[in-house]
């Protein structure tokens, strides 16, 4: 697997189709979820881009927020895997290359995530612990866990 960071400056036109056209297919024709899918955090200046590509296909996507923009703590969130890439190890391996990067960028913050509540286990077995209880958020159950 092939990896690209970058900030929202940095991704080409093609990227920024790419990434964008993964997001929407996962959150919101799969989901059913007619919410907006964009928001400022993507251009936020120190916003990171963390692209997962298999021979020159994207196949993996997540966002990397500073800390004190979603969260008080860095967080990690729109983590999206091409649907035929599923099963084969890609959110695991997409969420600890996340994981990495941020403690890399914030080696003194934890990290908080909105987790979609049937994923909270995926989570868990990556060290994220609830920290909420389940609530809704664009209709579909979530809740808060954190990394320390």
């Amino acid at each position: 697997m092939n990896w690209q960071l970058l900030s929202f400056a940095e991704l080409s036109v093609d990227q920024l189709y790419e990434l964008l056209k993964l997001r929407v297919n996962v959150f919101v024709v799969e989901q059913d979820c007619a919410y907006a899918e964009l928001d400022e955090k993507d251009r936020h200046p120190q916003t990171m881009h963390l692209l997962a590509f298999e021979e020159e296909q994207l196949c993996g996507y997540a966002r990397i927020i500073p800390p004190g923009v979603s969260y008080l703590q860095a967080s990690i969130g729109r983590v999206a895997v091409a649907a035929e890439f599923r099963n084969k190890g890609v959110a695991k391996q997409l969420m600890l290359k996340s994981i990495e990067t941020t403690k890399a960028h914030w080696p003194t913050q934890g990290i908080q995530i909105g987790a979609q509540e049937y994923l909270s286990g995926f989570y868990q077995q990556l060290g994220f612990e609830a920290v909420s209880e389940v609530y809704l958020e664009d209709g579909i159950p979530h809740l808060d866990m954190r990394l320390n």
